[in-house]
């Protein structure tokens, strides 16, 4: 299983929804009943859940901040959108599909394009790749499995 930031996110809001109905309980007997005092415990496990969902959520936006640092680990660079579809020539390479051109040898360097999939081959080898790569991947390696990972979008 892939961990995302929206799982953890997920998991944050579950237990803030389940911090909430302790509370609800605990507040709904009277201070001065004879339940109100062995209920300070469970005060303090709400407590305790509402810290933990804080916490959830700070890996959540740390993880989101990882994952758009991570560029792709292939050591040839392809069109982002269409994979191994370049040529080039004088410096100037060009995707023979949708015509986009870099100023660079781009096939030439490595790819530092975000991650956005995760690629697990049939010996278990996890190689983390951008959009491009992963269409070439694709087509190139059987039983794999692909996972897309959450992206991030750029305003955080």
């Amino acid at each position: 299983m892939t961990v995302t930031p929206a799982h953890l996110s997920a998991l944050a809001v579950r237990v803030e929804a389940l911090t909430a109905e302790i509370r609800q309980l605990c507040d709904s007997v009277p201070a001065g009943s004879p339940e109100h005092e062995p209920l300070v415990a469970a005060r303090q496990a709400a407590e305790w859940l509402a810290r933990g969902a804080e916490d959830l959520q700070l890996a959540a936006g740390d993880l989101a901040r990882l994952r758009a640092q991570q560029t792709c680990s292939m050591p040839w660079g392809v069109c982002p959108e269409h994979g191994n579809t370049l040529s080039s020539k004088a410096g100037v390479s060009t995707c023979r599909v949708c015509r986009r051109t870099w100023t660079y040898d781009r096939p030439g360097r490595p790819c530092g394009e975000p991650v956005t999939w995760k690629v697990i081959d049939r010996a278990g080898t996890e190689t983390r790749m951008c959009d491009g790569h992963v269409l070439g991947a694709r087509a190139a390696v059987r039983e794999a499995t692909f996972l897309r990972l959450e992206v991030p979008s750029p305003q955080g």
